[in-house]
């Protein structure tokens, strides 16, 4: 990481000084901070009991927006119990609406990972309940130097580099406007105007990657450095946005072609790829090597699975796009009533017997039967001979990923005894079908 600190400031001071005034560079830093305009509604505060948020607490007060207070309780930390009475204290003083989430938290993995799914799954769980105009949080300037740190050091491909002001989350508004003032100023603002606050003592300490990169490099920084790497992360961002927005043409009812997506420069491909393949559920990036690894495959094949996150980037009569895979299934039925009671299901449907490669007639002795999803191995023996399924997805030129989810038909005997689109078995074909399964998956 000082590697990297030592590789960005080289960066910062030769290279782009040459679109931007010396002046500007040199400029002092004020520490004034920008008084907060008002927001029309309530607006929920992340509010917990640090520097950042009741600094950011007062000040929406003081600019005339109604606001609400959320504050987690982790019992986490030994004075988590005491910061969460300061809250409530502090709400009831100025009459601000307090809503605390403090039952037991228990994680697997990373601790900040978890932590902050919960935190914003209450926050967004409040403002659906009590219809608050969105949420507000204390990230200042540190917490954004840091994040765009984070991101370069992990080579992730980001929405944004950096922290937006204002971002979509779960269809909820979240607002930070704090993103110009460093930690030392909100923390002086607190001081100055008597403002209680809590130190979270596990910033302190450096087991993880975010605290390292804030006392090795963010600490450190001149005001004239913050500067120019926030010059750096305009940059980036604006060439980033240039970009997405004309890659975004080739993007169609949510399908890409892929002979158009093969004529496109390295880097508006991976742009591209990251566009359809980004979760806009969470925003968190992709790595750029898991996207070039992608890429590799895109560039050579034509048909293709790629696994994103527990949902599938596939492709289908040329043209890409992401699916969400349909899980193993197995339904057993004890007579054609319940055959046909099915109805539509994940990947088939079951309705009246007609002619044709869907069509079945069984037996009292066939039942019960299972309808189930193809396993690798299955065979069906056909009148010209026994075949494999598999080898009919080839013939026919089966998408990979409709494959895994194509349903079959099974009796007692565990024989397949039809497979939609293919047909059923010898012993089992009449003109006079009993019903049909039809695979449906687009």
């Amino acid at each position: 990481m000082r590697f990297l600190f030592i590789l960005l400031r080289g960066l910062f001071f030769v290279v782009h000084i040459d679109k931007v005034t010396f002046e500007i560079y040199l400029c002092k830093q004020s520490d004034m901070i920008t008084p907060m305009k008002k927001r029309e509604g309530t607006w929920l505060i992340a509010l917990s009991g640090g520097p950042d948020s009741m600094a950011l607490a007062d000040m929406a007060l003081n600019s005339g927006t109604h606001i609400a207070a959320a504050h987690v309780n982790y019992h986490h930390r030994d004075q988590a119990d005491e910061e969460e009475a300061w809250v409530r204290t502090w709400c009831e003083t100025h009459g601000v609406a307090c809503h605390v989430l403090n039952d037991p938290f228990e994680w697997e993995g990373n601790f900040e990972a978890a932590a902050r799914e919960v935190r914003y799954d209450f926050f967004v769980r409040l403002v659906n309940e009590y219809g608050y105009a969105g949420i507000m949080t204390g990230h200042q300037e540190d917490d954004l130097i840091e994040t765009y740190i984070m991101q370069k050091d992990k080579g992730i491909t980001p929405e944004y580099w950096g922290l937006k002001e204002e971002i979509i989350y779960h269809g909820i508004r979240v607002y930070r406007p704090l993103l110009d003032c460093t930690k030392q100023q909100l923390t002086d603002y607190c001081n100055e105007n008597g403002i209680r606050w809590y130190l979270d003592a596990s910033n302190l300490e450096d087991d993880y990657a975010r605290n390292r990169i804030r006392h090795e490099i963010v600490e450190h920084l001149s005001a004239n450095e913050r500067r120019m790497i926030r010059h750096e992360i305009n940059k980036e961002n604006a060439v980033m946005q240039e970009m997405r927005c004309r890659v975004r043409t080739q993007i169609r009812d949510e399908k890409t072609e892929l002979k158009e997506y093969r004529r496109l420069k390295e880097e508006e491909r991976l742009t591209l790829l990251r566009m359809i393949m980004q979760p806009k559920k969470t925003g968190t990036g992709l790595s750029r090597a898991f996207l070039m690894e992608s890429d590799a495959v895109l560039m050579k094949h034509d048909d293709f699975v790629i696994d994103v996150r527990g949902r599938q980037l596939v492709q289908k009569d040329g043209f890409m796009f992401m699916h969400d895979p349909v899980q193993h299934y197995c339904y057993e039925c004890r007579d054609i009533d319940e055959v046909k009671a099915l109805g539509r299901k994940e990947a088939f449907y079951t309705g009246e017997g007609v002619p044709g490669v869907n069509a079945l007639s069984v037996s009292e002795s066939d039942f019960p039967l299972k309808i189930r999803n193809w396993q690798d191995g299955d065979r069906i023996r056909l009148r010209f001979g026994t075949k494999s399924v598999h080898r009919f997805f080839i013939d026919r030129r089966i998408p990979r990923y409709m494959r895994d989810s194509w349903p079959v038909v099974e009796n007692r005997e565990g024989t397949v005894i039809l497979v939609p689109g293919l047909g059923c078995d010898v012993l089992h074909f009449t003109v006079c079908p009993d019903f049909n399964v039809i695979q449906y998956l687009l």
